[in-house]
C-alpha cells in the first residue's frame, strides 16, 4: 500500500507528463514544470467531468490517461480559443 506522500507525487508526475504531451501536441513544446503540471491537474479534472457527463468511465490506467490527456487538450484549445476572443 503507498502512502499519500507516493501518491501525490504520482500524480503530480503524471499530471506534468499529461501537461507536457499537450504542450507537444498542440504547441511543438511544453509549458514548462509548473505549467505542465497545472495543465495536466487541471486537464485530468475536465476530463474526467467531460468523461462522466457524456456516461464513460476509465477503468484502468491507460483509460484515466487518456481521459486526462484528452482534458488537457480540451483545456489548451479552449484557452487558445479565449485568448482570440480577448
Amino acid at each position: 500500500m503507498e502512502s499519500r506522500a507516493e501518491y501525490w507525487i504520482w500524480f503530480l508526475v503524471m499530471g506534468a507528463i499529461v501537461g507536457w504531451l499537450a504542450g507537444i501536441i498542440m504547441r511543438g513544446r511544453g509549458f514548462g514544470l509548473f505549467g505542465d503540471i497545472v495543465v495536466g491537474v487541471v486537464g485530468a479534472a475536465l476530463g474526467g467531468w467531460v468523461a462522466n457527463t457524456m456516461g464513460l468511465y476509465a477503468t484502468s490506467s491507460l483509460g484515466a490517461f487518456l481521459v486526462a490527456l484528452g482534458g488537457a487538450l480540451l483545456l489548451v484549445a479552449l484557452t487558445r480559443f479565449v485568448k482570440r476572443l480577448a
